[in-house]
């Protein structure tokens, strides 16, 4: 391919060819709802070689669409400047942050680094260095949990992809995404002073559409920590109306360890449509599937993992008996 760029993300590094330059990725990214921004910390340029961890080759032709994987290696070929243009949702495209490149990123990163990602925000506290992870899907409460914990003066460390690594008992976790895309509805009803100064939807769309919202001001000061003084790991339910906070601590080692394991493998191991017309595979692999187990088995025993557990509660005190008497 006569068109070449190479990218860092996390600690992953892919190298990008392509027949067509304007299939490239376009950097620096915009901060959007479907920019990787929303998933990852930084995507950076850097040279292209052939020693990088994973490649995508990208050709533009007329032909009917078909990709083929090889080790770190994804080809795809077809009309794909012609399914960009007509996408219904760019987030599914080749680079958009539920598309090709997210997902091949998540792969690398525990293939080649068992760097594991969990689809969760995580705060973190400067006075005690406490780590707080809060796990969970779209509606699963990570957005309540975030503003209301950067109300209460916590730190940001991730917005949406929380990345740790297990090394010798020892847990390092690396600065995520400090993009949130959020409803406008939520920001404008319930946390209106993180609401910047945008032309909102019509009244009808406020609940539909969402911003992508630069929470960059509220970063930690570092990008990565190891080994923090205490670890929780949240499993968010919400309830409008709800008058009492239920916290469930998952004591079961392999209850925990599947909930874990089912949230990382998710996004990694799912089938997603590419341009509404690619039906594209999951990157799971047996031998990194047994490795991630292995790792969380590990996660879970860690001394200074203080509580795994589900919190059912609305939304106003949702961070209830969490922050060591801060809030009395």
């Amino acid at each position: 391919m006569k068109y070449k760029q190479a990218l860092k993300i996390s600690s992953a590094t892919i190298g990008i060819s392509s027949n067509n330059p304007g299939l490239l990725l376009q950097l620096p990214q915009k901060i959007e709802v479907k920019s990787l921004l929303t998933d990852f910390h930084a995507v950076e340029k850097i040279p292209f070689s052939e020693n990088l961890d994973g490649y995508i080759e990208v050709e533009d032709s007329e032909t009917p669409p078909k990709y083929m994987q090889k080790n770190c290696t994804f080809k795809i070929k077809g009309p794909l400047s012609t399914l960009h243009q007509r996408s219904s949702d760019l987030r599914y495209s080749l680079w958009g942050n539920q598309g090709l490149l997210y997902r091949f990123t998540l792969y690398l990163l525990e293939k080649k680094h068992q760097i594991y990602n969990l689809h969760a925000c995580a705060l973190y506290n400067p006075d005690n260095d406490y780590l707080y992870v809060i796990i969970g899907g779209a509606g699963s409460g990570k957005t309540v949990y975030l503003l209301s914990g950067l109300e209460k003066g916590l730190k940001l460390f991730s917005t949406e992809t929380v990345h740790f690594q297990i090394k010798n008992n020892i847990s390092t976790w690396f600065i995520g995404s400090l993009v949130d895309n959020i409803r406008y509805g939520t920001l404008i009803y319930d946390f209106p002073q993180f609401f910047p100064k945008v032309k909102p939807p019509s009244r009808d769309k406020v609940w539909q559409e969402k911003i992508a919202l630069d929470l960059s001001s509220y970063k930690t000061s570092f990008s990565k920590v190891t080994d923090p003084n205490e670890i929780y790991l949240i499993f968010p339910r919400l309830e409008e109306g709800r008058k009492r906070l239920i916290t469930n601590t998952v004591e079961n080692e392999n209850k925990a360890i599947k909930l874990l394991f089912d949230n990382i493998s998710q996004k990694l191991s799912e089938t997603f449509i590419l341009y509404d017309s690619i039906p594209v595979m999951g990157f799971e692999e047996e031998k990194t599937a047994y490795i991630r187990l292995k790792n969380l088995q590990h996660l879970i025993k860690i001394p200074n993992l203080s509580q795994i557990s589900i919190r059912l509660s609305n939304p106003k005190n949702c961070w209830e008996d969490l922050l060591q008497g801060e809030e009395k």
